[in-house]
């Protein structure tokens, strides 16, 4: 059995997807964030990514951590790219080393390329409303840098539809998670039709609707 440390209020929302993607049973260790908490440390609180027990399995503190089979992974797109590679169900994974090298650059772009600005948008763009002062400021600069690689993540998807072979892979998934964070930004996403459509296709899928369905379940 899989099992999933973290809460799907975090990047382990890859993960839960894609299992559902694959059919995968697994079960849920909800690991929360310690900046959540009043007090991590306090006998009493809840695991956490500072909980002893936790840093034992994850010593950088971080979530999500994927067990399968005796192997710890504590990198989400490491995770979702290895499942899939192993699982494979309707072609979620590659059919040869070719599609897994493109499989990886794909996620590795989302998490260099896009991740860092488009998390800026995220948690200082709040619930879709513009910020006023320093943070209006930040989420304008980033903005301005995920042009272009948005640019280059529009053009592929308006020729190709998806990421790799032409059809939904772990390439999308993990995409999608990392250009979700940047949605609600409207002067940004207005910009690429592609993206937008694709993105809406992404998460119209039966398996991101389950999952996101128990992340909104979950206290904010």
């Amino acid at each position: 059995m899989l099992t999933i440390h973290g809460v799907t209020r975090s990047r382990a929302s890859r993960l839960i997807w894609l299992c559902h993607e694959l059919g995968l049973g697994f079960t849920q260790v909800p690991v929360i964030q310690a900046y959540r908490l009043p007090d991590p440390d306090a006998p009493d609180a809840p695991m956490n990514t500072r909980s002893p027990a936790f840093l034992a399995l994850s010593p950088a503190g971080a979530i999500p951590v994927l067990e399968d089979d005796g192997l710890v992974l504590s990198e989400s797109l490491a995770g979702t790219l290895y499942l899939a590679r192993k699982y494979n169900a309707a072609g979620i994974g590659p059919h040869d080393e070719a599609e897994n090298a493109l499989m990886l650059q794909w996620s590795f772009y989302a998490a260099t390329a896009i991740e860092p600005d488009a998390l800026t948008i995220l948690f200082l763009h709040a619930r879709g409303q513009e910020q006023p002062g320093e943070d209006a400021a930040m989420v304008a600069n980033a903005a301005e840098r995920l042009v272009r690689p948005m640019t280059v993540l529009d053009r592929h998807l308006a020729a190709h539809g998806h990421l790799v072979g032409g059809r939904f892979t772990a390439a999308d998934l993990n995409m999608a998670e990392v250009v979700r964070y940047a949605q609600g930004y409207g002067a940004l996403m207005g910009q690429f039709p592609a993206v937008e459509a694709w993105l809406a296709d992404c998460q119209a899928r039966p398996a991101f609707q389950t999952m996101w369905r128990a992340r909104l379940a979950e206290p904010e």
